[in-house]
């Protein structure tokens, strides 16, 4: 098994302005296969009632709701996302479930989060981790860690590098490095990379989409 992983090719505004594109088909190309490996994490992540939860990379939506609908109306759910037309789009599917009034939304990089210290009881982030570069991803979970409150919890999904190597990662891995405008992301080492951040980890599972995905639970 491998143990580098691949370095990110793109810009944070080529980043952006291409899941700003994508946002409107995103869940077409996507949910299918996300969808049930998002729900388990937040399975695994176990919202309660009247928590306040942080997803990092919301995307369009669908996780959120489930976390408003779990922290119940005493609790918020922040998403965040680099693209504001992703943002646009989580906000209608919260709308439409009449859950505004639980969940708050802001555009920004999960390098410099707009949260105060130790502010939520948990952390959740889906196919998002692996979009940052291989040096940012320690620096993304210690703004996770700053943001938790003592005896919290984070939640990591993200494409793995753990497990048998195929010719559908070495095929996904070439065409990230030769044509990473079209390939924006890449498989990381999840468990690996929460525990050097300093989690200790709680949990994993490693379940099969069309690429081995890690589900990671860890505690500060």
């Amino acid at each position: 098994m491998p143990s580098t992983v691949e370095r990110v090719f793109t810009s944070r505004q080529e980043t952006r302005r291409y899941y700003d594109k994508i946002s409107d088909f995103y869940d077409a190309l996507s949910e299918h296969s996300e969808g049930p490996v998002k729900r388990a994490g937040v399975e695994m992540l176990a919202p309660k009632p009247a928590e306040r939860i942080l997803e990092l990379g919301c995307g369009t939506g669908h996780c959120v709701c489930d976390l408003a609908g779990a922290t119940g109306s005493l609790g918020l759910v922040l998403g965040v996302d680099l693209s504001e037309r992703m943002l646009a789009r989580s906000r209608a599917v919260v709308e439409e479930r009449g859950l505004s009034d639980r969940v708050r939304f802001a555009c920004c990089d999960g390098l410099r989060l707009p949260c105060r210290a130790a502010a939520f009881d948990a952390v959740f982030m889906s196919f998002t981790l692996e979009l940052f570069d291989t040096p940012e991803i320690p620096l993304v979970l210690r703004e996770c860690r700053r943001v938790l409150k003592p005896g919290g919890r984070i939640v990591v999904v993200g494409m793995s590098k753990e497990g048998p190597d195929g010719l559908l990662i070495e095929v996904y891995e070439w065409t990230h490095r030769h044509f990473p405008n079209f390939v924006d992301c890449r498989p990381i080492f999840v468990r690996r990379a929460l525990e050097e951040a300093g989690f200790a980890i709680v949990r994993k599972r490693i379940v099969d989409m069309w690429v081995p995905v890690e589900i990671a639970e860890g505690v500060p």
